[in-house]
């Protein structure tokens, strides 16, 4: 098979997914990509919120005591992969244990410590929390890339912290200069 990106990892940019993409766990979903090497990819869907679960439930499940602030944060659905494990994208600081630096302003972590002073509003300023990470074996992301399965775009902190979630979306395709309603249902290779 012919490599769509035989030396670019995706590492750091977000994926958006072309309406052509039915899949439930990414319909209309962007995705930050944590690590992209030749052995596969990991990204979290930063877009789709867990309805009725707030950080409370997360914190008191653990055992980690928080403040009202933590109480009521939002958690987001990261993917169909270890959807029993948490995951922190975040801003600085990047230095946390169990912490996979995506680059020079994002990483994502892992960690009981990140959580604990998330929980004590002690935490990196910029962050969301994921039950559950999107993953993909080697070759098959770029497989999926030359079935216009995504549109790519570099990671954004404003897309990924500041835009609500359920414009995402739509304004990280908006970053590319185009119209999502423009966008086809249908794929074509030229």
């Amino acid at each position: 098979m012919e490599q769509l990106f035989p030396s670019t990892s995706l590492q750091g940019y977000l994926l958006m997914a072309m309406p052509t993409l039915m899949d439930p766990n990414f319909r209309q979903s962007v995705t930050c990509i944590a690590a992209h090497t030749d052995e596969g990819a990991v990204g979290v869907v930063i877009n789709q919120i867990y309805e009725g679960v707030e950080g409370r439930m997360i914190f008191d499940e653990l055992e980690i005591p928080n403040s009202p602030a933590a109480a009521s944060l939002a958690i987001h659905v990261g993917g169909p992969v270890h959807t029993n494990e948490l995951f922190v994208l975040h801003g600085p600081p990047l230095d946390w244990p169990d912490s996979l630096r995506i680059g020079d302003t994002l990483a994502l972590s892992n960690s009981r410590a990140i959580l604990e002073a998330i929980a004590r509003g002690e935490g990196p300023e910029d962050f969301l929390i994921t039950l559950g990470c999107a993953g993909w074996g080697p070759g098959q992301l770029e497989w999926e890339m030359s079935q216009n399965a995504w549109l790519v775009t570099p990671g954004s902190r404003d897309i990924i912290f500041d835009i609500p979630p359920p414009e995402r979306w739509q304004r990280a395709i908006e970053k590319l200069g185009i119209d999502p309603h423009a966008l086809s249902g249908t794929a074509g290779h030229a």
